[in-house]
């Protein structure tokens, strides 16, 4: 029973009602002299566990939420102490959040839309992501759908805000004094049912959230009710539960993405090491501007030259790019072809090209194109940038390179794709560092004959004009394919991926959007549908229209100018005229 009722004072606060009665602390509504409205949170240190106190025997939650100041989590207004009965109590006063909380939200609503538990969830993790990036970082060890409050006093788009600090603590205490009762079991850990909390931790309850929100249930959820609470037989079912691959629910009607449900597997893998580093990787990953792989259950040997040991590409290859036939089908001529008919090549005297060079304006899909080729060919795909092959020390990063090529070999076929691989082969003759020399040189010697030993080198740059010349001559990356921006069709078949799950109008006019979007690159043309479905949700609107998507266009702009277009279109004529002719085989 609570200890006080609606008109006593707690300290310089009027009491409204009592919200919550909980094991070691009290929540009451109040106000202060003005009527302004508050949440007070009432300790009772007697009955508090001793991992929810400082080293210096204060109380926990009162000093980590006394130093947070984000806009996704609850603001702590003021604290102070009161002597009740005899006691001596403390509490702590949070601005008043006027909302609901999500799990409110989902049992009034009865479904969430993709677009909405994202929206929600990336919010979330910015607090989590301020919470994480502390001097000592802060683990909330309780997220869930329960405490994120939706704010949505004078606002048309709701804030959410990490709420209950009751179970934080600084990374780096003691895991044995760590506190569970009372955690809700679906959305811990399987390390937290061992006193185990950490960044990983944190990022597993996130994705349960996801899924929650999507579902109506947590993941890896069983009927709990045949088990005594907490019983070692209890948690034994839910942990084996959590071990299993995340199943979808086959009655659900709603549409997620497979990037959605790979994001999902990713962030409540059993094992920490296959889920998210931090939140920011978790923010990019739900952004799209991460490709996530679903982690691998089951026994995992140590190293194998199976094909389930290799990354081989599974997906559409082709059919998910949109446009670009022309560049498809030279593709399928000077590479795919020989592959798949390798004794009619060998006939004609055609090998395998060593290298090919995707080039041409920033944001046009170099690297997508590069993961639908190796899809297309449906073998391994090795992904290198440029810091992969730093290295510090004197010809340290010729090893390294060394070494990627004898990775590439060992799994053949395989494709290996060097991202900005400008920085890696710089031309020598305007740099005079004998390191970056030798580290040339040593990709020019792999970069030999690596078709013979089923490697294919792809290389994508912006600045083709940077690349030492005598990578780019025959035997190298002898094969130059311009990565343009989206012409007419492709940009209407952009337009209808990125549509494809999301509410609209009946009659999208994609002619007209691809015609208002001319020189707009492939990432100009996502963000354009992102911020329209942002605008409708702002507006509290339904479904994107015809209208609010010219409204989005005519706000916004390429983000590649004409004269950087231009510029490499002049690129694209030279290496044209210079390009020796491709001899075509009748596959």
């Amino acid at each position: 029973m609570a200890k006080f009722k609606r008109n006593d004072h707690i300290g310089d606060f009027v009491v409204a009602f009592p919200i919550k009665d909980g094991q070691y602390a009290e929540t009451y509504r109040v106000k202060d002299d003005a009527g302004n409205n508050y949440f007070l949170k009432l300790f009772c240190p007697a009955k508090m566990h001793r991992s929810q106190f400082s080293d210096d025997g204060g109380i926990l939650e009162l000093e980590i939420t006394s130093s947070l100041d984000h806009p996704n989590i609850t603001h702590a207004h003021s604290s102070g102490k009161i002597v009740h009965d005899g006691q001596s109590l403390e509490y702590v006063v949070y601005d008043f959040i006027s909302g609901e909380t999500v799990s409110q939200r989902v049992i009034r609503e009865q479904k969430c839309s993709v677009g909405d538990a994202i929206e929600i969830v990336k919010s979330v993790l910015k607090g989590v992501q301020y919470l994480h990036s502390r001097e000592v970082p802060i683990i909330h060890n309780e997220l869930t759908t329960q405490n994120v409050m939706l704010e949505t006093a004078g606002k048309r788009l709701p804030t959410p805000k990490i709420i209950d600090f009751g179970y934080a603590r600084y990374l780096g205490q003691g895991q044995n004094a760590f506190n569970r009762k009372g955690l809700n079991p679906f959305y811990m850990a399987p390390e937290s049912f061992n006193g185990v909390f950490s960044v990983q931790s944190d990022l597993y309850s996130v994705g349960v959230m996801i899924y929650h929100l999507l579902y109506g249930i947590p993941p890896h959820y069983i009927d709990v009710s045949r088990f005594t609470p907490d019983s070692p037989e209890c948690i034994d079912a839910i942990l084996a539960e959590k071990a299993k691959p995340l199943k979808i629910p086959t009655s659900s009607s709603i549409i997620v993405p497979e990037s959605i449900l790979n994001i999902m597997a990713k962030a409540t893998a059993a094992d920490v090491d296959d889920r998210f580093k931090t939140a920011t990787e978790f923010i990019a990953a739900l952004n799209g501007d991460v490709e996530v792989t679903p982690p691998v259950y089951g026994e995992r040997p140590a190293h194998s030259d199976s094909a389930e040991s290799k990354n081989i590409r599974r997906g559409g290859g082709f059919k998910d790019v949109a446009g670009m036939r022309a560049l498809k089908e030279q593709l399928q001529s000077d590479v795919i072809d020989l592959l798949q008919n390798p004794e009619q090549a060998k006939a004609l005297g055609l090998s395998i090209p060593n290298g090919l060079l995707f080039y041409g304006p920033p944001g046009c899909g170099k690297t997508y194109f590069a993961e639908k080729f190796a899809e297309e060919l449906q073998c391994n795909y090795q992904y290198v940038k440029c810091s992969d092959v730093a290295s510090p020390y004197i010809h340290g990063g010729q090893g390294k390179i060394a070494a990627v090529f004898d990775e590439a070999r060992k799994n053949a076929p395989t494709i290996l794709f060097f991202d900005e691989i400008d920085a890696m082969i710089k031309d020598r003759s305007k740099h005079t560092n004998v390191s970056e020399a030798g580290e040339v040189n040593e990709f020019l010697a792999q970069l030999n004959n690596c078709g013979s030993d089923g490697v294919i080198v792809i290389g994508a740059t912006n600045k083709p004009d940077e690349i030492d010349e005598a990578a780019l001559r025959a035997g190298r990356l002898e094969f130059k394919y311009y990565i343009p921006q989206p012409d007419f069709e492709a940009r209407k078949e952009l337009f209808k991926i990125h549509l494809r799950q999301r509410k609209t109008e009946i009659g999208i006019d994609y002619s007209r959007l691809a015609e208002l979007t001319e020189n707009y690159i492939a990432a100009d043309i996502k963000l354009i549908v992102d911020n329209a479905a942002r605008l409708v949700f702002r507006r509290k609107e339904s479904r994107i229209t015809n209208q609010i998507l010219e409204e989005v266009i005519r706000s916004s702009k390429p983000s590649i100018s004409i004269d950087v277009i231009r510029k490499h279109e002049a690129i694209r004529d030279s290496f044209e005229r210079n390009e020796p002719v491709r001899r075509k085989i009748g596959f």
